[in-house]
């Protein structure tokens, strides 16, 4: 990432709240011009999604109830980096694991993604995982909570980029890692990162990529 332009001072934080997932902070933070204003921020511990990809060129994505929109969404699998000491990788596999019941022979950092940065610092990383294998039902994860009801199910690639551009694929992780899919594609994947590539929008969390080499 680029330097910042100016240099933004904070000069207080005052704790708001904290929940199962996320905290609410207030800073105090010097602007350029040397005035001061009050931001909220929502502190996340940061997530991974997965655009699983299989021999056919169809993604592997999950049918999900949100309840702060109200309805279900159709998203790639995903999940918190809330296991202490976890890496990224690490995590994604995991939630591929848990989510869709697979796991990948091959992986590769597809995109990097700040989801909303104007409000908090939550930093999502999305791998491209392909050379898929399905997971025994005996070693099926099982689901709880909002995940009892969730689906998997496949598109091709080609159709969730119509979808997101017809406004029927909606949640934010899904279309950005879509679409760098489809760009990424047409190179032949040779612009991609290796799976464990530093990952500068959280060094103070991630934890050390302890999960052995990974084919690109």
């Amino acid at each position: 990432m680029s330097a910042d332009r100016h240099h933004f001072e904070v000069l207080s934080s005052e704790h708001r709240f904290t929940g199962k997932v996320i905290a609410v902070r207030t800073d105090a933070v010097r602007m350029p011009d040397g005035s001061v204003a009050n931001r909220d921020v929502v502190v996340h511990p940061g997530a991974v999604a997965i655009l699983a990809l299989d021999a056919d060129s169809h993604v592997v994505m999950v049918r999900q109830y949100r309840h702060p929109v109200g309805h279900e969404l159709l998203e790639l699998p995903a999940g918190l980096l809330d296991v202490e000491g976890e890496s990224a990788l690490t995590g994604a596999r995991r939630e591929l694991n848990e989510e869709a019941a697979l796991v990948a022979a091959d992986w590769a950092v597809l995109l990097d993604i700040y989801n909303s940065s104007g409000m908090s610092d939550e930093a999502i990383r999305i791998y491209l995982a392909r050379g898929l294998t399905e997971v025994g039902e005996q070693d099926r994860f099982a689901p709880e909570h909002e995940e009892i009801s969730m689906t998997v199910e496949r598109y091709p690639l080609d159709e969730l980029v119509r979808m997101a551009l017809a406004g029927e694929l909606v949640n934010g992780t899904a279309v950005a890692g879509v679409l760098a899919a489809w760009a990424a594609r047409a190179d032949g994947w040779s612009g991609l990162r290796p799976a464990d590539a530093a990952w500068p929008a959280r060094p103070e969390r991630a934890g050390a990529d302890q999960a052995g080499p990974a084919a690109g």
